[in-house]
């Protein structure tokens, strides 16, 4: 029996937790090769990350500040998901160019649409730097000493990193709470053009009913390309700029995906919280999410009434809805998923072997601390959250909220004023503002109402009375008086009632709700330290990633279907015929393009690969992050997570847990046939 358990023991220690879970930091790729290697991959480390030669890395932006993209051409042309680029396109459409409708493509290089305000940004390299930011601390110090070395340091390590200029910029990122550090060089370009996006039947075909499900359909991509000054370095929009030369971009694969081909993804995650406690799992499963998603439903069914009604209202409010709904159906998978693997119990259990194993160390009474501060912290964080998604979610709270920053830059203050109208739609936001209003005043407890909300309730004697009179008296619901302030006008907007009340709930969010929120996660965060370093201890054969916060991860795993319930297997590729099934020209989300129904209807085209499942360990952050082949070529853009397997950001699945890619055939597809952009196909380069 003895020698069963040294030899179990050590196939563990080898072993990772599931075959496919991971996010894993590509400078320590070297640690990760072997296995992939195993699985299928056949490239080296120093092909993946290198700061000493062009490498895979150099191919991958952070998109934005929430999306990935990756270069396919030595000319600055970038792949990511429609979803990403959506608010851009959304922002250069109108009634007269419906270009979410009916999509854009540029037939040259002078027809690509500048946007303002976005980015992308390569990272340069990565480096541990934990004895340098922690150089100076000893173990005597308080929380706060230690933190303000922490602070000195990474400047010093920031400044020294961005020197040289021409576009870098810096940040060193803790890691396992903590108990490491890492320093991340990037560097972001700031004129990227838009160069096509498919009609929005095909980019988000299926809408809210298929987001987060499978089989899947939607074309999940748009174009853009970065552009640079004459020496190739980062610059802001000119005409004078040319098409950014990139160290490298990717091979496309055209030969396609079947099940068991290995798959990896290299993109920017963007948040989980696998090694977390019990607590914050209930919390987030049994209490949080339920509750948000109650009330952006009842944001969603208002939204959708009045785009139903109006193209015009449908254009301005199609990407203000797309952001509410994909959290709002994310939570449900997530919600149903901890519930399912019976999350919370399991990680009592764990917790209990824990405690155990902890007796006499220096992490004895620590998950006690933590549940402690978890049931301090929990009532306000609600109210928080309850703060964040009613009264924030109020437009006219927003730009009343935000007027007196923009006022002494009139160029500044009127652009934003342009846009807010521009995307405004009143009867909207004051029905918003009437349930929202209402959910607050029945879900929360009297000691967490402001004493302004309960002042205001008792003057008007109703909901509907504050917003008949909030919206007829607030200059914020008129753009002309909105144009015409001035810096001189600042009294005049403190005393407007949006303001008022914007400000109101503010003041007794900042002084009641984020003292003891800020405090009590401090605490949680400095037990997690212990708590993370005592899970190394206790676990040592594990082998543990840090969790994602938008930094450059690889996942790795297989092309794989899977099964949600009994007697069902959703196999991993989804093809044409599957959208001319679900076509309805009823229904908005499922009314295809003409063009597409012509070109099933000639045939040969029915098995054309759409979408396809792997099993590579993704989250928020990893939207149009590159699909990679054993060669190291383009196969796909990742673009969602299966329903089933959204609890991933706490807790990895390997029988549900599934990330859905857009097959890159199906992109060149519609370059082809949709957009009839083939001249594209001329600056990339073919593996096969």
């Amino acid at each position: 029996m003895k020698r069963i358990l040294i030899a179990l023991l050590a196939v563990l220690m080898m072993a990772p937790a599931w075959a496919d879970e991971g996010m894993w930091l590509p400078v320590l790729i070297g640690q990760r090769i072997k296995d992939m290697r195993a699985k299928g991959f056949k490239l080296k480390a120093e092909d993946v990350y290198s700061v000493n030669k062009a490498c895979l890395k150099d191919a991958v932006v952070l998109f934005g500040s929430g999306c990935t993209g990756e270069l396919v051409s030595g000319e600055g042309l970038l792949f990511t998901n429609h979803h990403c680029g959506y608010s851009q396109i959304q922002r250069h459409s109108s009634v007269e160019h419906d270009y979410l409708k009916d999509g854009f493509w540029a037939m040259s290089r002078d027809q690509e649409l500048p946007n303002r305000g976005l980015t992308v940004s390569f990272l340069e390299y990565m480096q541990d730097v934990t004895d340098a930011v922690l150089k100076g601390y000893s173990e005597g110090m308080t929380e706060r000493q230690r933190d303000s070395v922490i602070k000195v340091n990474s400047q010093g390590l920031v400044a020294e990193a961005v020197k040289e200029g021409k576009g870098l910029r810096a940040n060193v990122e803790a890691l396992f709470y903590g108990n490491q550090y890492f320093l991340f060089v990037f560097r972001t370009f700031r004129d990227v053009r838009l160069v096509g996006a498919p009609p929005s039947s095909i980019g988000k075909f299926g809408g809210d009913t298929d987001n987060w499900m499978w089989p899947r359909h939607t074309g999940d991509f748009s174009i853009f390309r970065i552009y640079a000054d004459k020496d190739n370095n980062p610059a802001d929009y000119s005409e004078d700029n040319v098409p950014y030369q990139p160290k490298k971009f990717f091979k496309i694969s055209r030969k396609g995906v079947k099940e068991g081909d290995f798959t990896f993804v290299y993109g920017c995650p963007g948040s989980t919280k696998e090694y977390v406690t019990s607590d914050e799992v209930e919390y987030t499963g049994n209490v949080s999410d339920p509750k948000k998603i109650a009330l952006r439903t009842k944001r969603l069914d208002i939204m959708k009434k009045y785009m139903a009604q109006s193209q015009a209202v449908r254009i301005q409010y199609s990407s203000k809805a797309a952001n509410v709904s994909n959290a709002w159906k994310k939570w449900q998978g997530e919600e149903k998923g901890i519930r399912r693997m019976k999350t919370v119990d399991k990680k009592k259990e764990y917790q209990e072997r824990f405690k155990q194993w902890a007796k006499g160390t220096r992490y004895d009474g620590l998950v006690e601390r933590l549940e402690a501060l978890y049931a301090k912290r929990n009532p306000y964080f609600l109210a928080y959250e309850y703060y964040n998604e009613t009264v924030r979610s109020i437009e006219l709270l927003q730009i009343a909220s935000g007027m007196l920053n923009v006022l002494k830059n009139k160029k500044a203050k009127d652009a934003a004023v342009e846009a807010f109208f521009k995307d405004y739609y009143q009867p909207i936001d004051e029905e918003i503002f009437v349930a929202m209003m209402k959910a607050f005043d029945d879900e929360m407890p009297d000691e967490f109402k402001p004493d302004y909300f309960k002042q205001m309730l008792k003057q008007y004697g109703s909901v509907e009375a504050w917003r008949k009179d909030l919206f007829s008296k607030s200059m914020f619901t008129d753009k002309e008086k909105v144009l015409a302030l001035t810096k001189e006008d600042s009294e005049q907007i403190k005393k407007d009632p949006a303001y008022v009340l914007y400000e109101a709930f503010y003041q007794w969010y900042f002084k009641e709700l984020r003292p003891v929120i800020n405090d009590v996660n401090s605490q949680i965060r400095l037990a997690y330290r212990d708590y993370m370093k005592g899970q190394m201890e206790f676990e040592p054969q594990k082998q543990f990633y840090p969790d994602a916060n938008l930094t450059l991860r690889i996942a790795y795993g297989n092309v794989k279907g899977y099964s949600p319930a009994d007697g069902i297997y959703y196999s991993p590729v989804s093809t044409l015929k599957g959208i001319i099934e679900k076509d309805n020209p009823d229904i908005f989300d499922y009314n295809i393009p003409q063009t597409l129904r012509d070109i099933y209807a000639e045939g040969g085209h029915d098995a054309q690969p759409v979408c396809f499942l792997a099993t590579n360990h993704t989250t928020g952050g990893n939207s149009g992050s590159p699909v990679i082949n054993a060669d190291g070529n383009l196969v796909g853009i990742n673009f969602d997570r299966v329903w089933e397997g959204t609890m991933s950001d706490i807790v990895y699945d390997p029988s549900v847990c599934r990330n859905i890619s857009l097959d890159i055939r199906y992109l060149l597809f519609n370059i082809e046939h949709i957009g009839h952009a083939a001249y594209l196909f001329d600056e990339m380069v073919f593996a096969d």
